[in-house]
């Protein structure tokens, strides 16, 4: 996670100013950060940029409000407690019909705002309980997997559909689809990944707003678009990834994809990045 390159997304003439927010695991919980406002502006983006807390797994998202006010209740990530762990989610896109689609319903988890993004992630949450609930142990990765592949699918039929969700011990990456600056339509890739290699034999460190311990370490990246020259590899329409401690510990390649018809859209429209 680049928070510089997050910042300069959200400079004066781009249209992702409507807020920011940045979370870092610590064990089970995570130090969450998120503000209604542009985060080039941002004096604690800076801050981060320089002081963030040590972590294993991070995720960022920067916001063009598409549905709901810009404020707090509506900025991402979206964070919820489920089987005493912190659960993260963040997406990129836009669901229309979210509210009254039967597999989406709601159960325990409900939203604080009114994105279509946090009701998306109070469906798969519902769907997690039921797993989680069943055992004092935490459900095998492939169970976890399934359950976000079966939900991958289902979202993917009202719009963009990608989405980074976290539950302290694996991140899960579904790439879709998402506006091409080149061309101005809504295609895929939704989502990119690069696996770096850090070595370091001095002082623990600060690299792209990653902070890094000395000595060799593992670092997978996952953006809407590569933050950098090095070889960003993009996610195919539909797969899901698991990552765990800087390493792919499975994936779901794309299943058959129900095709949605989609306008394209104008930089005024654009959605949330991730």
């Amino acid at each position: 996670m680049s928070l510089a390159a997050l910042a300069a997304r959200s400079t004066p003439g781009n249209s992702n100013r409507d807020g920011w927010g940045a979370a870092f695991y610590q064990g089970s919980d995570v130090a969450l950060f998120r503000e209604p406002e542009a985060a080039n502006d941002s004096p604690l983006v800076h801050l981060l940029e320089t002081r963030g807390p040590n972590t294993t797994l991070a995720i960022s998202h920067i916001r063009h409000a598409t549905l709901g006010a810009v404020k707090l209740a509506n900025t991402q990530p979206f964070v919820r407690e489920l089987a005493g762990r912190t659960h993260l989610f963040a997406h990129n896109g836009h669901l229309p019909g979210i509210v009254s689609n039967q597999k989406f319903l709601l159960d325990r988890f409900r939203p604080v705002g009114e994105t279509d993004s946090e009701h998306a992630f109070c469906a798969l949450m519902s769907r997690m309980q039921d797993r989680w609930d069943k055992t004092s142990a935490a459900p095998s990765i492939e169970d976890r997997l399934g359950v976000v592949t079966a939900y991958a699918a289902d979202m993917r039929e009202l719009g963009p559909a990608n989405f980074l969700y976290a539950d302290g011990e694996i991140l899960f990456a579904h790439g879709h689809r998402r506006i091409q600056t080149a061309s101005g339509m809504i295609e895929p890739p939704g989502l990119f990944m690069l696996s770096r290699t850090c070595r370091h034999d001095g002082e623990p460190f600060m690299t792209d707003g990653l902070s890094l311990a000395c000595g060799y370490q593992e670092v997978i990246l996952i953006a809407s678009v590569p933050l950098s020259n090095e070889p960003w590899q993009p996610l195919a329409e539909g797969e899901v990834v698991a990552v765990s401690l800087g390493k792919l510990v499975n994936n779901r390649p794309p299943r058959h994809l129900k095709r949605v018809q989609e306008a394209p859209v104008n930089a005024g429209q654009r959605h949330n990045a991730s």
